[in-house]
């Protein structure tokens, strides 16, 4: 099982550098054409997506250190690797945003006289609809590797998507005598950007802090609790390595079993977590009741 966890981290290294490969290319055109249009918006997202190449070039080195088995300095593996690598994006995406909304906000109050090129505007829409399909793409490859890192990847995908549809709509308002309106785009795109990086973090942070879906926990209770054998629950917790869950629980069994009786049950316990929530590791202790 665990080479099974290794190959899909390899998996998901394919997701991120079709990221990487796709931000090249979208912020190169977005910055050429957004100076060439004079466009505060397009220019913006061209600067989201530069953060985007730094932000998933961070993810790919945490997901190839997440790849190291364990050593002596970490016995549990380097699974973790992968979400301070998520948090990491993070804090480069809000950066950015914080930036690029200080631009806007400043290009707002200087007045703009006339209104962008069109052809930012086509620009926008041509990148929407490429990276829309980069993350339906990531967005799959996370659900089927049940990878955290990959998830926040698909996640700043869609995320770009709309920040360039917001920029369209900004550029092509711009056109009918409101050339304000290209910097206001502007602002919502910074918005945009600071949402994602604080959701991404918010979401690394509570994996690092060995927070957990307490809905998922009671799915495991139940599970746990139609196992034969089972008489009860007496405490369960789960936490994140990566985007390897791992269970501790106590379950009550019948005081009049032997000891063979008693672990077996718990085997049963550990394999139905493991095939039927697809949990990477769990830890059972039995009491009598």
């Amino acid at each position: 099982m665990e080479q099974q966890k290794y190959n899909e981290l390899k998996m998901g290294e394919r997701g991120v550098i079709l990221s990487i490969c796709t931000y090249i290319f979208l912020s190169a055109a977005k910055l050429f054409i957004g100076y060439s249009a004079d466009s505060e918006a397009l220019k913006a997202d061209g600067l989201n997506n530069l953060t985007d190449i730094i932000a998933s070039i961070a993810v790919l080195i945490g997901l190839k250190i997440a790849q190291k088995p364990a050593d002596e300095n970490h016995p549990y593996g380097h699974w973790k690797s992968e979400t301070v690598a998520s948090m990491i994006a993070s804090f480069i995406m809000v950066a950015v945003g914080i930036q690029v909304l200080y631009t806007a906000i400043s290009s707002v109050f200087e007045g703009r006289k006339e209104s962008p090129d069109l052809i930012a505007a086509w620009t926008g829409m041509f990148c929407a609809i490429v990276i829309y399909f980069v993350y339906r793409y990531n967005r799959n490859l996370a659900k089927k590797i049940n990878s955290q890192s990959v998830k926040a990847a698909a996640k700043d995908n869609l995320s770009d998507a709309w920040v360039s549809i917001g920029t369209v709509v900004g550029i092509i308002g711009s056109q009918f005598n409101l050339a304000w309106l290209d910097p206001v785009a502007a602002i919502i795109v910074g918005l945009l950007i600071c949402k994602t990086g604080w959701d991404i973090f918010r979401e690394a942070s509570l994996s690092l802090t060995d927070g957990f879906d307490e809905e998922l926990i009671e799915t495991y209770k139940k599970t746990i609790l139609n196992t034969y054998g089972v008489k009860g629950v007496k405490d369960i917790r789960a936490r994140n390595y990566g985007n390897n869950t791992v269970v501790d629980a106590v379950i009550l069994v019948n005081s009049t079993l032997e000891i063979k009786d008693a672990h077996d049950i718990s085997t049963k316990v550990e394999n139905v977590l493991k095939t039927e929530h697809d949990v990477y590791e769990v830890h059972i202790h039995v009491e009598p009741n």
